[in-house]
Protein backbone atom coordinates (compact mmCIF):
# COMPACT_ATOMS: atom_id res chain seq x y z
CA UNK A 1 0.00 0.00 0.00
CA UNK A 2 2.91 2.35 0.73
CA UNK A 3 4.15 1.88 -2.84
CA UNK A 4 0.71 2.82 -4.19
CA UNK A 5 0.57 5.95 -2.02
CA UNK A 6 4.07 6.89 -3.13
CA UNK A 7 2.84 6.63 -6.71
CA UNK A 8 -0.54 8.38 -6.40
CA UNK A 9 0.07 11.14 -3.88
CA UNK A 10 2.72 13.06 -5.87
CA UNK A 11 0.23 13.39 -8.74
CA UNK A 12 -2.52 14.69 -6.50
CA UNK A 13 0.07 16.72 -4.60
CA UNK A 14 0.80 18.65 -7.79
CA UNK A 15 -2.91 19.35 -8.26
CA UNK A 16 -3.36 20.54 -4.67
CA UNK A 17 -0.17 22.59 -4.89
CA UNK A 18 -1.65 24.26 -7.95
CA UNK A 19 -4.90 24.84 -6.05
CA UNK A 20 -3.02 26.44 -3.15
CA UNK A 21 -1.02 28.69 -5.47
CA UNK A 22 -4.13 29.64 -7.40
CA UNK A 23 -5.99 30.47 -4.20
CA UNK A 24 -3.31 32.44 -2.36
CA UNK A 25 -0.81 33.76 -4.91
CA UNK A 26 -1.59 37.27 -6.12
CA UNK A 27 -1.18 36.49 -9.80
CA UNK A 28 -3.86 37.41 -12.38
CA UNK A 29 -5.76 34.53 -14.00
CA UNK A 30 -4.35 35.62 -17.35
CA UNK A 31 -0.93 34.42 -16.20
CA UNK A 32 -2.15 30.85 -16.62
CA UNK A 33 -2.66 31.22 -20.36
CA UNK A 34 0.90 30.41 -21.40
CA UNK A 35 1.05 27.41 -19.05
CA UNK A 36 -2.18 26.08 -20.59
CA UNK A 37 -0.80 26.67 -24.07
CA UNK A 38 2.42 24.82 -23.26
CA UNK A 39 0.52 21.86 -21.78
CA UNK A 40 -2.14 21.54 -24.48
CA UNK A 41 -0.17 22.47 -27.60
CA UNK A 42 3.39 21.40 -26.77
CA UNK A 43 4.05 19.04 -23.84
CA UNK A 44 1.13 16.58 -23.93
CA UNK A 45 1.16 16.31 -27.76
CA UNK A 46 4.87 15.47 -27.52
CA UNK A 47 4.07 12.73 -25.01
CA UNK A 48 1.30 11.25 -27.19
CA UNK A 49 3.42 11.41 -30.33
CA UNK A 50 6.60 9.98 -28.86
CA UNK A 51 5.00 7.02 -27.13
CA UNK A 52 2.60 6.15 -29.95
CA UNK A 53 5.34 6.36 -32.56
CA UNK A 54 7.22 3.69 -30.61
CA UNK A 55 4.16 1.41 -30.28
CA UNK A 56 3.65 -1.47 -32.75
CA UNK A 57 1.01 -0.40 -35.26
CA UNK A 58 -1.01 -3.58 -34.67
CA UNK A 59 -1.72 -2.47 -31.09
CA UNK A 60 -3.36 0.73 -32.33
CA UNK A 61 -6.12 -0.91 -34.37
CA UNK A 62 -8.03 -2.78 -31.65
CA UNK A 63 -11.57 -1.90 -32.67
CA UNK A 64 -13.16 -4.02 -29.93
CA UNK A 65 -11.21 -2.13 -27.25
CA UNK A 66 -12.30 1.21 -28.70
CA UNK A 67 -15.89 -0.02 -28.83
CA UNK A 68 -15.84 -1.27 -25.22
CA UNK A 69 -14.37 1.87 -23.67
CA UNK A 70 -16.45 4.29 -25.74
CA UNK A 71 -19.66 2.38 -25.01
CA UNK A 72 -18.77 2.45 -21.32
CA UNK A 73 -18.42 6.22 -21.41
CA UNK A 74 -21.72 6.52 -23.26
CA UNK A 75 -23.42 4.20 -20.74
CA UNK A 76 -22.14 6.30 -17.83
CA UNK A 77 -23.48 9.39 -19.60
CA UNK A 78 -26.91 7.82 -20.17
CA UNK A 79 -27.23 6.77 -16.51
CA UNK A 80 -26.16 10.16 -15.16
CA UNK A 81 -28.19 12.06 -17.74
CA UNK A 82 -31.32 10.04 -16.93
CA UNK A 83 -31.00 10.58 -13.18
CA UNK A 84 -30.30 14.29 -13.65
CA UNK A 85 -33.31 14.61 -15.94
CA UNK A 86 -35.50 13.23 -13.15
CA UNK A 87 -33.87 15.36 -10.43
CA UNK A 88 -34.09 18.49 -12.58
CA UNK A 89 -37.67 17.76 -13.67
CA UNK A 90 -36.92 17.60 -17.36
CA UNK A 91 -34.39 20.44 -17.69
CA UNK A 92 -32.49 19.05 -20.66
CA UNK A 93 -29.61 21.54 -20.65
CA UNK A 94 -28.71 20.93 -17.01
CA UNK A 95 -29.13 17.16 -17.41
CA UNK A 96 -26.72 17.25 -20.36
CA UNK A 97 -23.98 18.98 -18.37
CA UNK A 98 -24.48 16.68 -15.38
CA UNK A 99 -24.46 13.67 -17.70
CA UNK A 100 -21.14 14.75 -19.18
CA UNK A 101 -19.75 15.26 -15.67
CA UNK A 102 -20.61 11.66 -14.83
CA UNK A 103 -18.96 10.24 -17.95
CA UNK A 104 -16.06 12.35 -19.22
CA UNK A 105 -12.93 11.93 -17.12
CA UNK A 106 -9.80 14.04 -17.00
CA UNK A 107 -7.91 11.74 -19.35
CA UNK A 108 -6.05 14.52 -21.17
CA UNK A 109 -4.41 16.16 -18.14
CA UNK A 110 -4.21 13.34 -15.60
CA UNK A 111 -4.33 10.18 -17.69
CA UNK A 112 -1.01 10.04 -19.57
CA UNK A 113 1.33 10.77 -16.68
CA UNK A 114 -0.53 8.67 -14.12
CA UNK A 115 -1.10 5.65 -16.36
CA UNK A 116 2.43 5.55 -17.78
CA UNK A 117 3.99 6.00 -14.33
CA UNK A 118 1.79 3.32 -12.77
CA UNK A 119 1.59 0.78 -15.59
CA UNK A 120 4.57 1.48 -17.85
CA UNK A 121 4.98 2.72 -21.41
CA UNK A 122 2.51 0.08 -22.63
CA UNK A 123 -0.31 2.18 -21.15
CA UNK A 124 0.23 5.07 -23.56
CA UNK A 125 -1.50 3.47 -26.55
CA UNK A 126 -4.79 2.72 -24.72
CA UNK A 127 -4.68 6.19 -23.12
CA UNK A 128 -4.46 7.82 -26.55
CA UNK A 129 -7.25 5.68 -28.00
CA UNK A 130 -9.56 6.34 -25.05
CA UNK A 131 -8.88 10.07 -25.19
CA UNK A 132 -9.50 10.30 -28.94
CA UNK A 133 -12.80 8.45 -28.99
CA UNK A 134 -14.17 9.77 -25.69
CA UNK A 135 -13.49 13.28 -26.96
CA UNK A 136 -15.25 12.50 -30.23
CA UNK A 137 -18.26 11.17 -28.30
CA UNK A 138 -18.53 14.01 -25.78
CA UNK A 139 -18.05 16.87 -28.21
CA UNK A 140 -20.67 15.33 -30.48
CA UNK A 141 -23.23 14.79 -27.70
CA UNK A 142 -22.96 18.27 -26.18
CA UNK A 143 -23.86 20.42 -29.22
CA UNK A 144 -26.50 17.94 -30.38
CA UNK A 145 -28.37 17.91 -27.05
CA UNK A 146 -27.95 21.64 -26.44
CA UNK A 147 -29.34 22.36 -29.90
CA UNK A 148 -32.22 19.99 -29.13
CA UNK A 149 -32.82 21.91 -25.89
CA UNK A 150 -32.84 25.24 -27.69
CA UNK A 151 -29.47 26.48 -26.44
CA UNK A 152 -27.30 25.88 -29.48
CA UNK A 153 -24.65 28.01 -31.09
CA UNK A 154 -27.01 29.81 -33.47
CA UNK A 155 -25.65 27.92 -36.49
CA UNK A 156 -27.51 25.37 -38.57
CA UNK A 157 -27.17 21.73 -37.56
CA UNK A 158 -24.91 21.04 -40.53
CA UNK A 159 -22.68 24.00 -39.69
CA UNK A 160 -22.60 22.95 -36.04
CA UNK A 161 -21.61 19.40 -37.01
CA UNK A 162 -18.85 20.73 -39.25
CA UNK A 163 -17.56 23.01 -36.49
CA UNK A 164 -17.54 20.17 -33.96
CA UNK A 165 -15.67 17.81 -36.30
CA UNK A 166 -13.14 20.50 -37.17
CA UNK A 167 -12.46 21.23 -33.50
CA UNK A 168 -12.05 17.54 -32.73
CA UNK A 169 -9.86 16.66 -35.70
CA UNK A 170 -7.60 19.70 -35.20
CA UNK A 171 -7.24 19.22 -31.44
CA UNK A 172 -3.48 19.03 -30.74
CA UNK A 173 -3.84 15.72 -28.86
CA UNK A 174 -5.67 14.18 -31.82
CA UNK A 175 -3.18 15.55 -34.36
CA UNK A 176 -0.21 14.33 -32.31
CA UNK A 177 -1.81 10.91 -31.87
CA UNK A 178 -2.47 10.63 -35.62
CA UNK A 179 1.14 11.58 -36.41
CA UNK A 180 2.36 9.06 -33.86
CA UNK A 181 0.27 6.29 -35.40
CA UNK A 182 1.49 7.24 -38.89
CA UNK A 183 5.11 7.21 -37.71
CA UNK A 184 4.63 3.78 -36.15
CA UNK A 185 3.03 2.48 -39.35
CA UNK A 186 5.91 3.57 -41.60
CA UNK A 187 8.69 2.99 -39.05
CA UNK A 188 9.79 6.63 -38.95
CA UNK A 189 12.53 7.46 -36.44
CA UNK A 190 13.12 11.17 -35.69
CA UNK A 191 16.69 12.49 -35.56
CA UNK A 192 18.40 12.05 -32.19
CA UNK A 193 18.30 15.76 -31.32
CA UNK A 194 14.57 15.99 -32.11
CA UNK A 195 13.84 12.81 -30.16
CA UNK A 196 15.64 14.21 -27.11
CA UNK A 197 13.65 17.43 -27.37
CA UNK A 198 10.43 15.41 -27.49
CA UNK A 199 11.61 13.43 -24.46
CA UNK A 200 12.22 16.65 -22.50
CA UNK A 201 8.72 17.85 -23.39
CA UNK A 202 7.23 14.45 -22.54
CA UNK A 203 8.82 14.58 -19.08
CA UNK A 204 7.41 18.07 -18.51
CA UNK A 205 3.87 17.11 -19.51
CA UNK A 206 2.56 15.54 -16.30
CA UNK A 207 3.84 18.05 -13.70
CA UNK A 208 2.86 21.08 -15.79
CA UNK A 209 -0.58 19.66 -16.65
CA UNK A 210 -1.43 18.72 -13.07
CA UNK A 211 -0.21 22.03 -11.61
CA UNK A 212 -2.14 23.98 -14.26
CA UNK A 213 -5.25 21.91 -13.52
CA UNK A 214 -5.02 22.80 -9.83
CA UNK A 215 -4.57 26.52 -10.51
CA UNK A 216 -7.46 26.54 -12.97
CA UNK A 217 -9.84 24.84 -10.54
CA UNK A 218 -8.81 27.21 -7.71
CA UNK A 219 -9.56 30.26 -9.85
CA UNK A 220 -13.13 29.16 -10.54
CA UNK A 221 -16.14 29.96 -8.32
CA UNK A 222 -17.24 27.39 -5.75
CA UNK A 223 -20.97 26.91 -5.27
CA UNK A 224 -23.03 25.10 -2.67
CA UNK A 225 -23.48 21.35 -3.05
CA UNK A 226 -26.58 20.31 -4.99
CA UNK A 227 -28.04 16.82 -5.13
CA UNK A 228 -26.74 16.30 -8.68
CA UNK A 229 -23.11 16.71 -7.62
CA UNK A 230 -22.68 13.57 -5.47
CA UNK A 231 -24.69 11.58 -8.03
CA UNK A 232 -22.42 12.58 -10.91
CA UNK A 233 -19.25 12.16 -8.84
CA UNK A 234 -20.28 8.70 -7.62
CA UNK A 235 -21.11 7.50 -11.13
CA UNK A 236 -17.88 8.92 -12.54
CA UNK A 237 -15.56 7.52 -9.87
CA UNK A 238 -17.30 4.26 -8.94
CA UNK A 239 -19.81 3.15 -11.57
CA UNK A 240 -17.89 4.06 -14.73
CA UNK A 241 -14.89 1.81 -13.89
CA UNK A 242 -17.22 -1.13 -13.27
CA UNK A 243 -18.98 -0.59 -16.61
CA UNK A 244 -15.60 -0.49 -18.36
CA UNK A 245 -14.48 -3.70 -16.69
CA UNK A 246 -17.67 -5.55 -17.65
CA UNK A 247 -17.63 -4.40 -21.29
CA UNK A 248 -13.95 -5.28 -21.68
CA UNK A 249 -14.77 -8.75 -20.38
CA UNK A 250 -17.68 -9.10 -22.82
CA UNK A 251 -15.72 -7.84 -25.85
CA UNK A 252 -12.27 -9.15 -24.88
CA UNK A 253 -9.90 -10.67 -24.18
CA UNK A 254 -7.40 -7.83 -23.97
CA UNK A 255 -3.88 -7.49 -22.60
CA UNK A 256 -3.82 -7.02 -18.85
CA UNK A 257 -2.12 -3.62 -19.15
CA UNK A 258 -4.87 -2.38 -21.46
CA UNK A 259 -7.60 -3.51 -19.05
CA UNK A 260 -5.83 -1.90 -16.10
CA UNK A 261 -5.33 1.33 -18.06
CA UNK A 262 -8.98 1.54 -19.10
CA UNK A 263 -10.25 0.95 -15.55
CA UNK A 264 -7.78 3.47 -14.10
CA UNK A 265 -8.80 6.14 -16.61
CA UNK A 266 -12.48 5.47 -15.95
CA UNK A 267 -11.82 6.18 -12.25
CA UNK A 268 -10.44 9.66 -12.96
CA UNK A 269 -12.53 12.68 -11.90
CA UNK A 270 -14.59 14.87 -14.20
CA UNK A 271 -12.65 16.69 -16.90
CA UNK A 272 -12.26 20.45 -16.72
CA UNK A 273 -13.62 20.49 -20.29
CA UNK A 274 -17.10 19.88 -18.84
CA UNK A 275 -16.85 23.21 -17.00
CA UNK A 276 -15.77 24.84 -20.27
CA UNK A 277 -18.88 23.43 -21.95
CA UNK A 278 -21.09 24.58 -19.07
CA UNK A 279 -19.71 28.10 -19.45
CA UNK A 280 -20.05 27.97 -23.24
CA UNK A 281 -23.75 27.13 -22.96
CA UNK A 282 -24.28 29.27 -19.81
CA UNK A 283 -25.76 26.30 -17.97
CA UNK A 284 -25.02 25.00 -14.46
CA UNK A 285 -21.74 26.95 -14.48
CA UNK A 286 -20.93 27.52 -10.78
CA UNK A 287 -22.25 24.09 -9.85
CA UNK A 288 -20.05 22.41 -12.47
CA UNK A 289 -16.99 24.25 -11.20
CA UNK A 290 -17.71 22.95 -7.70
CA UNK A 291 -18.39 19.47 -9.03
CA UNK A 292 -14.99 19.36 -10.72
CA UNK A 293 -13.22 20.46 -7.54
CA UNK A 294 -15.08 18.06 -5.22
CA UNK A 295 -14.54 15.26 -7.73
CA UNK A 296 -10.78 15.80 -7.67
CA UNK A 297 -10.77 15.65 -3.86
CA UNK A 298 -12.87 12.46 -3.82
CA UNK A 299 -10.72 10.85 -6.50
CA UNK A 300 -7.70 10.91 -4.20
CA UNK A 301 -9.31 7.96 -2.43
CA UNK A 302 -10.91 6.19 -5.39
CA UNK A 303 -7.93 6.41 -7.76
CA UNK A 304 -5.62 5.29 -4.96
CA UNK A 305 -8.00 2.39 -4.34
CA UNK A 306 -7.98 1.36 -8.00
CA UNK A 307 -4.18 1.55 -8.08
CA UNK A 308 -4.04 -0.65 -4.98
CA UNK A 309 -6.35 -3.21 -6.62
CA UNK A 310 -4.15 -3.22 -9.72
CA UNK A 311 -0.82 -3.39 -7.94
CA UNK A 312 -1.96 -6.05 -5.47
CA UNK A 313 -3.46 -8.22 -8.21
CA UNK A 314 -6.95 -7.91 -6.71
CA UNK A 315 -8.61 -6.19 -9.67
CA UNK A 316 -10.90 -8.84 -11.15
CA UNK A 317 -10.28 -9.42 -14.85
CA UNK A 318 -13.56 -11.36 -15.14
CA UNK A 319 -11.96 -14.27 -16.89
Amino acid sequence: MIDVLNLALPFFGLIFLGMACGRFARIPDAGLAWMDFFVIYVALPALFYRVLSQTPAAELTQVSFILATTLATFAAFVVTFGLALVLERGRLRVATIVGLAGAYGNVGYMGPGLAVSALGAGAAAPVALIFCFDTLLVFSLAPFLMTLAGRGSGHSRLATAGLVMRRILLHPFIVASALGVASAAVGFQPPVALDRLLQFLQNAAAPCALFALGVTVACRPVDAVTVEMPVAIAIKLLVHPVIVLVLLWLLGPFAETWVHTAVLLAALPTALSVFVLARQYDTFVAETSSLVMYGIVASVFTVTGVLWLIKSGRLPLLG
